[in-house]
């Protein structure tokens, strides 16, 4: 971890130029997010979920390359438990953090600005969702609950998979509030998203493409890691855009792999 919080230098002076990593979290850099340890601040231990130190020392050793990034339907509070520790924050980890897909956004620590689900959907349409689990930028619904054990996400994936429980949910949904202007995205174990549609993890784009105005750094080699990107994952969107060039991957193993192979880490 020492070497994660070590100095980079600035974005326009990283050696392979206008190329920037970006990654999903769950299932990418960390296996998918299962149940808190019991572990209480100010003591720490890692759980199964969060990012290897092999995968937070390969990250710092490419950032002195070239920028890295993340982007995941999840709140900054969940990737900070994911990623980060109690004494260093994930945003200093990374370039740019893209939260709840790009809707909460940090650059080098610091905050741009942000979106909000309910401004954008409107308070009546908003009350004809209530019951489900808003987040700011966008609504994540779990038919077996967000507080399931790691077990009980492992069978329900299982049965899932069988029998299709979200896929017929997100149907179900898509008829419903077809007038919504929404997108449903399944993502991670047990659960998936609803936005605005567009705002995808390709909404996070626009935040690249400002830094040429800042920074005079233009992305034009912009790489992308996930594992959900067949149609309907959570990754197709942004995996499938021409501003990228997509890599599935099943597991954070094979993160590791392919960065290895690309930088020569």
């Amino acid at each position: 971890m020492a070497q994660a919080a070590s100095i980079y230098p600035p974005l326009e002076e990283r050696p392979v130029k206008e190329t920037i990593c970006l990654f999903d979290v769950d299932g990418t850099l960390t296996p998918a997010r299962g149940v808190r340890n019991s572990f209480k601040p100010p003591f720490f231990a890692p759980r199964p979920t969060d990012a290897s130190s092999q995968m937070l020392q390969l990250l710092s050793s490419l950032r002195h390359k070239c920028a890295i990034g993340f982007v995941g339907g999840s709140d900054l509070i969940k990737q900070q438990e994911q990623l980060g520790t109690p004494q260093i924050p994930v945003v200093s980890l990374f370039d740019f953090c893209f939260s709840e897909n790009g809707l909460t956004a940090y650059r080098l620590g610091q905050q741009l600005a942000s979106q909000s689900f309910i401004g954008w959907l409107g308070e009546d349409k908003y009350k004809q969702l209530v019951n489900f689990c808003l987040r700011n930028g966008m609504i994540n619904v779990s038919p077996i609950g967000r507080n399931a054990t790691v077990q009980e996400r492992l069978d329900f994936t299982k049965y899932d998979d069988e029998h299709k429980i979200r896929e017929k949910f997100v149907a179900v949904l898509k008829e419903k509030f077809s007038d919504f202007g929404l997108t449903f995205s399944i993502g991670g174990q047990i659960s998936f998203d609803v936005f605005p549609t567009g705002w995808d993890k390709t909404y996070c784009l626009q935040h690249l493409k400002s830094e040429k105005s800042i920074s005079g750094v233009d992305y034009k080699t912009i790489h992308f890691f996930g594992d959900k990107t067949a149609k309907g994952g959570n990754d197709y969107e942004i995996y499938e855009d021409e501003r990228t060039i997509g890599h599935s991957v099943k597991n954070p193993e094979e993160t590791m792999k392919e960065l290895k192979e690309m930088f020569g880490l």
